[in-house]
């Protein structure tokens, strides 16, 4: 049987992993590790949220339950709930 976890999140690309929320979103999510050793999780789809955990697992558990909550938000103010965005990570160079 899979964790809730593991159902939610369904791969890890470069950018980061794709939660797959109500069975029917999904968003893209970056998440890097923190200065208190744990990991920090940003949707830019909606930057509203940053939600961090212990570990990878936990800070993605928490995205999951934070975009749930937020498009809970959205809907029961009758707002339009956002489409995942189009993200690129890039490097820039900068003189030190």
């Amino acid at each position: 049987m899979k964790s809730a976890l593991e159902s939610a999140a369904t791969g890890c690309d470069t950018l980061g992993w794709v939660i797959a929320v109500d069975g029917a979103r999904r968003y893209k999510v970056v998440h890097e590790r923190n200065e208190r050793g744990g990991f920090t999780v940003t949707v830019p789809a909606l930057p509203a949220i940053v939600t961090e955990g212990d570990t990878r697992d936990d800070a993605l558990a928490n995205a999951t339950d934070a975009i749930k909550l937020y498009l809970e938000s959205l809907r029961a103010r009758r707002l339009p709930v956002p489409d995942d965005a189009e993200v690129r990570i890039e490097e820039v160079h900068v003189p030190a």
